[in-house]
């Protein structure tokens, strides 16, 4: 194989790129109590940040996005879902 030298164009990285290889990279150091946290935490900045309004709005924007996606087979499927796993759950604490 010849040596050639790259240019700085051919040492670039995407945007993409960097954070699939930084993503990758933290997930081979860190295990899933880390991410519990880091999701506990952001989830509580959010809260202080925000009042129950805003949690109403992103609710409804994002079930009126599932709804324009999906049918009605998809909500009797994740329904049936709900409800097997519920009962499953009841069913465990006998």
């Amino acid at each position: 194989m010849a040596n050639r030298q790259t240019t700085d164009h051919e040492k670039k990285m995407t945007l993409e790129e960097a954070g699939r290889k930084g993503g990758q990279a933290t997930s081979k150091k860190h295990d899933k109590e880390f991410y519990k946290n880091i999701g506990r935490k952001g989830g509580e900045a959010t809260a202080q940040k925000h009042s129950s309004e805003f949690y109403k709005e992103i609710g409804s924007k994002g079930g009126k996005a599932t709804s324009e996606k999906h049918d009605k087979h998809f909500y009797e499927k994740i329904g049936r879902k709900g409800g097997e796993a519920r009962a499953s759950q009841l069913n465990d604490r006998q």
